[in-house]
C-alpha cells in the first residue's frame, strides 16, 4: 500500500515537473506569448522553479527577434563585404541632374555621359528595374532618377515608365523603339553592309560587268550586267567598292580590305550575264564592284563594357580617307574577336608621341639652330578621344570616336581606358 501511495507521487510531481518546464518554455517565447494575451501578462502561467539557471536567465533576458526595419536599418549600417567593390560616387559628374526625363533622339552615351564622368561605366551603376519586361532597354518618356545606396555608392534608377512599355494583352501600338547606345545615322552603313573584304571573298564575289545604255558610272534606277552571279530573280545584294588593303602596324599582315558600300542591286534576269537593277544609291558604282550577300542587321543596343586587361592596339585606317579624325568618325583598329574584343567595349585614344631630336644635346650652333644632329627622342602618349566599338572581325574591329580632345590620326593607340 505504501508503495502504491509512493509510485502514485511520482507520477503526479513528474506531471507537475513538465508543466513547469513547458509553461518556462512558453514564457520564454514572445511569438507564443502573444498567443496567451499581452505579451506582458504573465499572470495566468505558474511560476517557473527557481534554481541558478533560471536567476541569470532573469537579469539576462533573451533578446527579442529583431524587426525588418531594424535588420534593413542594421544593414544598411554595416557595408557589404563586396562595397570595395563598388562605384564611387566621384564618378558622378557635378553638374549632374537629379532626374532626366529620355527624349526622342537620345543615345544611351549621350545620356552616360550626362551623368557620369566616365560614360562606359554606365553599367556600375545602373539599378536595372525587375518590373519591365526589357530592363536593359530604356525608353523615350523613361525617366531616369540619381540617387546613393546606404554605403554611398551612386544608382541611377527608372523611376517612371514611359507610355511605349505599355504592353497590353490584346494589342499593343509601340510609339518608339529603345534608345540606341550610339547615333544610327553615323552607322548605319557599317552595321548591315559588308564592310571587310578578304582576299578571298574578292577573288570569288561577282563583279559589275558594265552599265546598260552605255553610262560610265551608275547610281539608282541604273541598270547593270553581272556575270557568274548565278541567283534567282528579285534576290538583292550589296553593291561594294574594293577600298584600301587594312594592314596590321605591328606584324605586317594584309588583315583584309576596305569594303565600301555604293548601293544595292536587285536581280532582273537569270541569264549570264545577268541583268540588276540599282537602289539605295550612296555614291557612283564603278565597272569592276563587287557584288556581296548583305549581312544581316546587327543591333545597336550593347552594353558598355572594359575590353580585356592589356589591350592595346592602333587606329589602322579611317573610313573616307581624311587625315585627321574627330568625334563620330568611324575608324579601323587592327584588334579583333581574336582578342577578346565585343561590340560595346569602350576603348581610349592615345596620340602617339611624335619622334623629335634633342637640340641641347647637339654640338654644333647649326645643329642647335635648325634641329640638326642631336639624339632622336619620342616624346610620351597624350589622352587624345575615346573609342566605342559597335562590330568586329577576326583581327580587327571598327570604332567610333565618340569623344576627341585633340588631333587624332591614323596609327594612334587605343587601349583599356
Amino acid at each position: 500500500m505504501v508503495s502504491n501511495q509512493s509510485s502514485e507521487a511520482r507520477k503526479i510531481a513528474g506531471l507537475f515537473a513538465v508543466s513547469v518546464a513547458v509553461a518556462t518554455a512558453l514564457a520564454g517565447c514572445s511569438s507564443m506569448r502573444s498567443m496567451f494575451g499581452r505579451e506582458d501578462d504573465t499572470s495566468s502561467l505558474p511560476p517557473p522553479v527557481a534554481s541558478a539557471s533560471s536567476a541569470a536567465a532573469e537579469t539576462a533576458p533573451e533578446p527579442e527577434e529583431p524587426t525588418a526595419t531594424e535588420v534593413a536599418t542594421e544593414t544598411a549600417a554595416v557595408p557589404p563585404e563586396s562595397a570595395d567593390a563598388a562605384p564611387s560616387a566621384s564618378l558622378i559628374r557635378p553638374d549632374a541632374p537629379r532626374s532626366y526625363t529620355v527624349k526622342r533622339g537620345d543615345t544611351l552615351w549621350d545620356i552616360s555621359s550626362m551623368f557620369l564622368k566616365d560614360p562606359w561605366l554606365w553599367p556600375e551603376v545602373w539599378i536595372i528595374n525587375p518590373q519591365v519586361e526589357n530592363p536593359h532597354l530604356i525608353y523615350p518618356g523613361d525617366t531616369l532618377a540619381l540617387a546613393y545606396g546606404a554605403n554611398g555608392a551612386p544608382q541611377i534608377r527608372l523611376t517612371n515608365g514611359g507610355a511605349a512599355r505599355l504592353n497590353p494583352r490584346l494589342r499593343s501600338s509601340p510609339l518608339d523603339g529603345a534608345i540606341p547606345t550610339l547615333p544610327y545615322s553615323a552607322i548605319a552603313a557599317f552595321l548591315s553592309k559588308p564592310s571587310v573584304l578578304t582576299k578571298d571573298q574578292i577573288k570569288k564575289a561577282p563583279s559589275v560587268l558594265a552599265f546598260r545604255e552605255k553610262h560610265l558610272i551608275g547610281g539608282a534606277t541604273n541598270e547593270i550586267y553581272v556575270r557568274d552571279l548565278n541567283a534567282p530573280t528579285s534576290s538583292r545584294f550589296s553593291v561594294v567598292h574594293v577600298g584600301e588593303e587594312l594592314r596590321d602596324p605591328d606584324s605586317g599582315d594584309v588583315l583584309g580590305y576596305q569594303g565600301i558600300y555604293t548601293a544595292t542591286a536587285s536581280v532582273l534576269t537569270t541569264s549570264n550575264p545577268s541583268k540588276a537593277v540599282l537602289s539605295d544609291s550612296a555614291r557612283e558604282t564603278l565597272e569592276g564592284d563587287k557584288l556581296i550577300a548583305a549581312d544581316q542587321q546587327v543591333p545597336l543596343n550593347f552594353i558598355l563594357s572594359a575590353p580585356p586587361e592589356n589591350l592595346k592596339g592602333r587606329i589602322i585606317s579611317v573610313v573616307d580617307g581624311t587625315y585627321l579624325i574627330g568625334q563620330y568618325q568611324v575608324v579601323v583598329i587592327n584588334r579583333g574577336s581574336r582578342h577578346g574584343v565585343v561590340p560595346g567595349n569602350v576603348m581610349a585614344i592615345d596620340q602617339a608621341g611624335e619622334v623629335v631630336r634633342d637640340r641641347g644635346g647637339s654640338r654644333s650652333l647649326t645643329g642647335k639652330m635648325f634641329g640638326l644632329g642631336g639624339k632622336k627622342v619620342r616624346l610620351p602618349e597624350e589622352r587624345a578621344g575615346t573609342l566605342l566599338v559597335f562590330r568586329t572581325f577576326d583581327r580587327l574591329s571598327y570604332g567610333l570616336v565618340v569623344g576627341a580632345s585633340s588631333e587624332i590620326h591614323v596609327a594612334d593607340y587605343v587601349r583599356n581606358p
